[in-house]
């Protein structure tokens, strides 16, 4: 049977498309001025929800994206990377299915392309490598972050794939979605009655500001007029769309930004910006020709797609936090490959774009990515996890172009994935008993109904920092820090803190908060703190905290 005449899957593909540290606002149909046609045409043409939640960092997003959990209860509770006996494994559990390992038993072909950042070990492979967590196909690297133009660790099916870097033109975020295309082309060759899951986790925009410089030049002088002027017109453009209501004020400029008339070298500072937005279309670029390859195959109208990024902007500099041994992390190389020997670092002298720069956008741009929200990723107030999704999926939902206004989060992505397939939920993976999946299903609300039965509160921890969103209420915290009490019906930018008005709501939340994370298996933040202040002190064989 040839693959014109095979017939097309009664159940529908799955495309799950993840940015990597995108902001709320950057994307055209959210009101940004970055173009994103591909993404903007989905958008417009399916639903786009206004508060749907990730989490505030990269891997526990993966983390609960992928297993249907929070990202506590799979040992991701912060990064990767081992922290026991007074942290977290920081590596996938095997307590855990993943949407791969579930959809591939239902008879779907299972395909990354991109990042995992889900394991402990980088270089060598382990149970937790996607491979083993139950995709077939697999194109990308292992590690959180790296050069676009000779990324560490790339492979292609378990087998090192960095000679795949050595040509000129090799940019990661192209590679990813040419990549996804071959995934394609092999399915409808291999197993065309099939459906697909394509899980298509991009970098970008992810620091280093890494683009090729066509793409950057597209984006000469956007950003010539500064970020106060963005910034407004981004909140103009959130109302014309519905995004938000015309009845929500705004946050202000961090206060940590100066205005834009101060800046000592704007030219320089606008630079940083033209490399993110360029990020940002080269992604769109991609995920037009992954959209393209279904079109094509006759498959893009029974396809669910969702796109979301894995949490609010990054405000962090270059080094983060300062810290002069980030030079010596496996992802950042010494030199280009050309022999030069990299610049890393946030100032004038250092123009980002070429891979002979490893550089980020900083606070100042991180907040236009929030807009209208304040915070970034890291924190659990509204700019570390709002995050677009956008869901199209022409048979099994129309083309509604609406607008979805429920509260939603990460842990309700596997539920619907499940219910799309007619796949299972197993209590027990390889002898090991999985706890229930934490979220429900979009489908009624994607169908024009009310929420899911039994919906209860929403929650978020991140290195002690904790939410609860529960009707119209919000108690969020930074971590050491009093309590705050927000009205999201209307106060979604968190302005105006009532925790002293409403002391017993106050109460109530923070006690279904502490129960929340009891049973997840929330770390408290104190005990890991005081972990690795004793192994600097005493080595790493410091007795185990009481």
């Amino acid at each position: 049977m040839t693959q014109e005449t095979a017939p097309l899957p009664s159940r529908p593909d799955v495309l799950l498309i993840l940015a990597d540290d995108m902001g709320f606002s950057d994307i055209g149909c959210y009101g940004g001025e970055i173009d994103t046609p591909v993404l903007d045409a989905l958008g417009r043409a399916g639903t786009r929800f206004t508060r749907f939640s990730n989490s505030p960092r990269c891997s526990p997003t993966r983390a609960s994206l992928l297993t249907g959990l929070h990202p506590h209860q799979v040992g991701i509770g912060i990064l990767t990377g081992d922290e026991r006996p007074d942290g977290y494994p920081g590596d996938l559990s095997e307590a855990c299915h993943t949407a791969a390992e579930l959809l591939g038993a239902a008879g779907y072909g299972t395909f990354l392309s991109g990042k995992w950042h889900l394991s402990a070990s980088m270089d060598e492979p382990t149970s937790s490598w996607p491979l083993e967590r139950g995709f077939d196909r697999v194109f990308g690297t292992i590690e959180g972050a790296g050069s676009y133009f000779a990324p560490v660790g790339l492979r292609r099916d378990g087998v090192d794939a960095m000679a795949e870097t050595a040509p000129e033109d090799f940019y990661y975020t192209d590679a990813i979605g040419e990549a996804t295309r071959g995934h394609i082309a092999d399915h409808l060759r291999e197993r065309p009655q099939d459906p697909m899951f394509l899980y298509v986790p991009f970098t970008a925009p992810h620091w280093p500001l890494h683009a090729r410089p066509a793409d950057v030049e597209r984006c000469r002088g956007r950003y010539d007029e500064g970020w106060d002027v963005i910034r407004a017109r981004r909140e103009q453009r959130l109302v014309a769309e519905g995004i938000i209501g015309p009845e929500v004020r705004p946050g202000p400029r961090d206060p940590a930004v100066p205005a834009w008339t101060e800046v000592a070298d704007p030219a320089w500072q606008a630079r940083r910006m033209e490399v993110y937005a360029a990020q940002i279309e080269a992604m769109d670029r991609a995920i037009g020709r992954i959209v393209s390859a279904l079109e094509d195959a006759g498959r893009l109208e029974n396809t669910l797609v969702l796109f979301l990024s894995d949490n609010g902007a990054c405000e962090e500099e270059m080094p983060p936090g300062g810290d002069p041994a980030f030079r010596t992390l496996p992802m950042v190389p010494d030199r280009t490959r050309d022999g030069r020997a990299i610049e890393l670092g946030n100032e004038p002298g250092i123009e980002p774009g070429g891979e002979g720069s490893f550089a980020s956008y900083g606070r100042e741009w991180a907040d236009v990515s929030n807009t209208p929200f304040r915070e970034y990723k890291h924190w659990v107030h509204e700019g570390g996890i709002s995050t677009p999704l956008i869901v199209h999926w022409p048979a099994g939902l129309g083309r509604p172009g609406d607008l979805c206004r429920t509260p939603a989060q990460l842990v309700d992505v596997l539920p619907t994935l499940l219910e799309v397939a007619g796949a299972g939920y197993p209590t027990r993976r390889r002898g090991c008993e999985v706890p229930a999946a934490e979220g429900s299903s979009l489908l009624p609300l994607l169908r024009g109904g009310g929420p899911a039965a039994g919906r209860g509160p929403l929650f978020w921890e991140h290195e002690g920092n904790g939410a609860i969103s529960s009707g119209r209420w919000k108690l969020v915290r930074k971590h050491a820090r009093p309590w705050e009490l927000y009205d999201m019906e209307r106060d979604r930018c968190e302005l105006e803190d009532l925790a002293d008005e409403h002391p017993d709501l106050v109460a109530a939340l923070a006690a279904a908060y502490e129960q929340w994370a009891h049973r997840v298996g929330v770390i408290p933040r104190d005990r890991i703190l005081e972990a690795r202040r004793r192994r600097e002190v005493e080595g790493p064989e410091a007795p185990r905290l009481p």
